[in-house]
């Protein structure tokens, strides 16, 4: 609003230079790109986005399949790890030798990390696997997909209003540094005499 009021205050200003005004409709353009195509940028980048990730997480949950596995043994030196998944990121986990029965009927047998309380050879837990039995992460879900989503259109927003700033700054120290260009050629053409009494009689 100060950008509008600006002009229009300035518009019959007989002090009021070309490159003024071109200013301040160079700040205007920059400030309705900001508030329209930041916004749109923003909201097409989180789309996008969201049909990617919530395509990921369906392909995900058709590969990936939670099994019961089973605690062998407790693996001697048991390890603590940190799990970086943890709500606090303290969360301990132990490396146990496991057993399960993969979704294609196969028995396994290897050492995975657990995160349990109280570790013990018979004690049971879920576990993530693919078709063929190979341990694999968790599927990525809906509500986490969609929030990677937003951020990503908000980022894509910022940016987009950084770029457009970025411009506007750009062009307006151009339009400096031609502004002061012309001064100089303008206080060159008048000469080192200018100002003073008598000069040009």
């Amino acid at each position: 609003m100060r950008v509008i009021s600006g002009l229009w205050r300035w518009r019959h200003n007989p002090l009021c230079r070309p490159t003024d005004l071109a200013e301040g409709r160079l700040a205007l353009v920059a400030l309705l790109l900001v508030l329209v195509a930041a916004p749109l940028v923003g909201a097409l980048a989180g789309d996008v986005t969201e049909d990617a990730l919530q395509r990921s997480v369906r392909e995900q949950h058709k590969a990936r399949h939670q099994v019961r596995a089973t605690v062998v043994r407790i693996l001697e030196p048991a390890r603590p790890d940190i799990a970086p998944e943890g709500s606090s990121g303290q969360a301990l986990r132990t490396r146990v030798m496991a057993r399960w029965t993969a979704p294609d009927g196969t028995g396994h047998q290897r050492p995975v990390l657990v995160r349990l309380k109280d570790p013990r050879p018979g004690g049971h837990f879920p576990l993530w696997t693919d078709g063929g039995g190979r341990t694999t992460a968790r599927p990525l879900d809906t509500a986490t997909a969609t929030t990677h989503a937003v951020l990503a259109g908000f980022g894509a927003a910022l940016l987009t209003a950084a770029l457009i700033e970025g411009a506007r700054r750009l062009t307006v120290r151009r339009m400096v540094r031609h502004r002061y260009a012309a001064l100089d050629r303008a206080w060159d053409k008048a000469g080192p005499d200018w100002g003073r009494t008598g000069t040009g009689n």
